[in-house]
């Protein structure tokens, strides 16, 4: 992909496209489009979830804490979060699995506030076998004025070029 492309100016992948292990160098960042935590979002999500906290549903009372309104489920947050790594166009086609988030809320989300994900590979561990290896990656949560709501990291199993290559040749065989 061209240096100068949208793609490439925030790591990601051509669309698309995921990344196997092996096109994931430690100290690589992807960061994620824009998206907005509507009014919207909290409601269906407390009645997805069932959690009515009167934080995330009652203006009058979030008012009065000290939080002064309302504010996103966190889990929602993360949910969003979670949208857009697959928006990034990296896990596509490449991710065997995920065995862990490890999340740390950090300042509250407001109806309205705009979040980015950012994640950055922090280590690489070639087990469990030749055909996929783990991925942990450092992310962070951020709003529009930059503050951190989440951070954590994220322990993927992705699968190797080698391993997707001998499927598709099956495929074909077996086709």
């Amino acid at each position: 992909m061209p240096e100068s492309s949208p793609e490439a100016a925030r790591g990601a992948a051509p669309a698309g496209r995921g990344l196997y292990f092996d096109d994931l160098p430690v100290g690589q960042t992807f960061t994620s489009p824009a998206r907005t935590v509507t009014e919207a979002d909290i409601v269906l999500f407390a009645g997805v979830s069932g959690d009515y906290n009167p934080l995330h549903t009652d203006e009058v009372f979030a008012a009065q804490t000290v939080f002064r309104g309302r504010i996103a489920h966190g889990l929602l947050v993360q949910a969003v979060a979670s949208g857009l790594a697959w928006q990034l166009g990296i896990f596509d086609g490449t991710i065997a699995a995920l065995k862990e988030m490890v999340i740390r809320f950090q300042s509250p989300v407001m109806p309205g506030d705009t979040v980015r994900l950012e994640l950055a590979v922090a280590e690489k561990d070639p087990e469990p076998s030749k055909r996929r290896g783990w991925v942990r990656f450092d992310s962070r949560v951020r709003n529009q004025r930059g503050d951190t709501v989440i951070d954590g990291s994220w322990t993927t199993l992705m699968h190797r070029k080698l391993d997707r290559k001998r499927e598709l040749t099956r495929e074909g065989a077996s086709g």
